[in-house]
């Protein structure tokens, strides 16, 4: 009995030992930077994140907090421009990202509610043209591609898409053309930018105009929204924040990817239409729950962005950060800070 009570305490012991050195492995090739930024004490407020975000090697830096019951809050350091050293701008224009994808879903329940697409009819039904150019386009449902659950390759995946930067008079979608399907249809899930390419050019072939006209009609007019654009073409660039990419000394700002352009404040009050219901009616919001979420983040080169709800303290947290990497390591920054923003708010609500 002796016996096994020491080999039982010396087999922990080898355990502790053998825990300690996998931690200590897996945190020597974690980069210190993020885990600086997760140890380091929490700020009393948000501004001071927000401050402490630029020695992360970020260059400009935005935050939208809009807390029930308060007016919003607007939060910003660093620039808006670094070679001119203007100083970052609150309100200032931002390229969104795939934040637009919220956008596209709510477009599309919409029209699911007025019946003027169906969910469950199949990409061939809208682009036969695309029956043998995109494997299993009469088996996958625009239901299957607003969850990302289509299998259709990520045209933003191509090298070759990034080989041809900017892409100008590119149709991009040839990027997603003539490739194995990345798995059957709705046998799996998979993020994929050509499902979103393909669902906004179905919104555009049944309403008859382009994507940002039906925008504006049912999303961006009735929520009073003046400050949201499709593409940079629609504004001043001035207006528009830097965006810069680490090792690279240029501007990506004024490269047009055609995706949408918005202020914080513009997506922030979109965002709590979209979860507070206001923005959809009681079929539209079932529709809504059924196909897609209702926060998501944002990556381009230059811009990277998150916009989330938080319901447990009646939230909405907008944050822009105008500066990229190669790693990934700037998205996990993101991550990081935008969750350390949300922790002061709970922090502040609880004293």
């Amino acid at each position: 009995m002796k016996r096994a009570k020491q080999k039982t305490s010396k087999g922990k012991q080898i355990f502790r030992v053998v825990l300690f050195v996998g931690t200590f492995i897996s945190l020597w090739f974690v980069p210190w930077i993020l885990v600086k930024a997760w140890i380091l004490p929490l700020p009393d407020t948000v501004q001071e994140q927000v401050d402490q975000t630029l020695s992360y090697g970020f260059d400009g830096v935005i935050v939208y907090v809009d807390e029930s019951g308060k007016p919003p809050a607007f939060y910003a350091a660093g620039y808006h421009n670094r070679e001119q050293k203007i100083p970052a701008n609150p309100k200032a224009l931002f390229k969104i990202a795939s934040v637009s994808k919220l956008y596209v879903a709510v477009a599309i329940t919409k029209l699911a509610n007025d019946k003027r697409l169906v969910l469950d009819k199949t990409l061939a039904d809208y682009f036969p043209e695309l029956v043998g150019r995109i494997e299993n386009a009469d088996e996958i449902t625009l239901r299957m591609m607003v969850q990302h659950r289509s299998g259709i390759p990520n045209f933003t995946d191509n090298p070759d898409f990034w080989k041809n930067q900017p892409n100008n008079h590119i149709d991009v979608l040839q990027y997603a053309l003539d490739l194995p399907a990345d798995f059957a249809p709705n046998k799996d899930y998979g993020y994929s930018n050509t499902n979103y390419l393909l669902l906004s050019r179905i919104i555009e072939q049944v309403t008859g105009g382009s994507r940002q006209d039906y925008f504006n009609k049912e999303i961006l007019i009735p929520l009073g929204l003046k400050n949201t654009y499709g593409s940079i073409d629609d504004v001043n660039l001035d207006d528009v924040m830097s965006g810069y990419y680490v090792g690279i000394e240029r501007d990506f700002k004024s490269e047009n990817q055609g995706m949408m352009i918005a202020t914080a404040e513009d997506v922030g009050i979109f965002l709590r239409a979209l979860n507070d219901g206001s923005l959809l009616n009681e079929k539209e919001m079932e529709i809504y729950r059924s196909i897609y979420e209702f926060n998501h983040g944002g990556l381009a080169p230059g811009y990277q962005c998150m916009a989330e709800y938080h319901q447990d303290i009646d939230a909405v947290v907008v944050q822009f950060m105008n500066t990229t990497d190669f790693e990934g390591y700037q998205w996990n920054l993101l991550q990081i800070t935008h969750s350390r923003v949300v922790k002061i708010l709970r922090k502040a609500k609880r004293l």
